[in-house]
């Protein structure tokens, strides 16, 4: 279903949500009393049948979404289950995922892995397990100035980091066009938010675009190609081992783009450059996002 601020998207951010964001009151640097819109963080605990699995902070929006997306990223949920029931109690800050088959994830539970990401996201289990088994599409490109639109309205839309900060976004596109651009105050809950609507919606990644606020790191190009999306952009920078792990699964990794601009460290020929010259260089400051000039 279309939002009704963005017709184009299928799910976009609403700023004005209930309990998403709160004004704060304090003092600037001169000492004038002022207020600041600020996101909401909050505890959800996730229970796979009746395993408890994580608590994750979260800004609390989807939950049925981040709960089957993570438990999909961690290889817990397998594309082939049944899922009976997605229950959430917001009282209880719960969200619980049931499935026709029985699970026992206990010894997967003990092996974590911190990640990279902002509010420290982990990883169970043998993060690597069917990594190098995902053979992405080859026929899918990109044409740069799609790659210029898809930026353009992804940074001029309303959200919650034009409206408060401290918070991060993931889109999944398809050409120039966004389709579904998720939140959180922390890049893995958006990505996991995304994993959940296509496997909840029957949609499949590979003809898709990823785009992430955030740095390429080891942990989105994994979770980007176990998505099965080919493409994954960035307006900031690259870790060594993002790069070195989108060499080996041939994803196209484009990061630092902003306006015409932009670095591909892997699969360039997914790329086709057909970028006018007249074409702006720079973007409007007053949507410069973190990443957008420090790189």
């Amino acid at each position: 279903m279309k939002t009704r601020s963005n017709p184009d998207y299928i799910i976009a951010p609403d700023p004005s949500a209930e309990d998403l964001s709160k004004p704060v009151s304090g003092f600037d640097e001169n000492g004038v009393a002022t207020s600041v819109n600020v996101v909401t963080e909050k505890p959800l605990t996730l229970f796979l049948n009746k395993q408890e699995i994580v608590t994750m902070m979260t800004i609390g929006d989807y939950p049925d979404l981040l709960a089957v997306g993570y438990l999909l990223n961690q290889r817990m949920l397998k594309p082939d289950d049944i899922i009976t029931a997605i229950d959430y109690d917001d009282d209880l800050e719960v969200v619980i995922v049931r499935t026709e088959r029985q699970t026992n994830y206990e010894t997967v539970l003990k092996k974590k892995t911190r990640t990279s990401g902002c509010a420290q996201g982990t990883v169970f289990g043998d993060m690597m397990d069917g990594f190098d088994d995902i053979k992405l599409n080859l026929d899918v490109r990109i044409r740069a100035s799609d790659l210029y639109r898809l930026t353009k309205t992804i940074n001029t839309t309303p959200s919650l980091y034009l409206s408060a900060g401290a918070i991060h976004g993931c889109v999944l596109c398809r050409g120039d066009q966004a389709l579904v651009y998720m939140e959180d105050v922390g890049r893995h809950n958006a990505v996991d938010k995304i994993a959940g609507w296509m496997h909840l919606n029957g949609v499949s990644g590979e003809d898709k675009t990823f785009y992430t606020t955030g740095r390429l790191t080891s942990e989105m190009v994994i979770k980007t190609v176990m998505m099965n999306i080919p493409i994954l952009v960035s307006r900031s920078g690259f870790t060594a081992w993002g790069v070195e792990l989108a060499r080996q699964a041939g994803l196209t990794l484009i990061g630092r783009a902003r306006g015409k601009r932009f670095t591909a460290l892997s699969g360039h020929n997914r790329i086709i450059r057909d970028l006018e010259q007249e074409i702006e260089t720079e973007e409007d400051p007053r949507f410069a996002r973190k990443g957008s000039r420090d790189d």
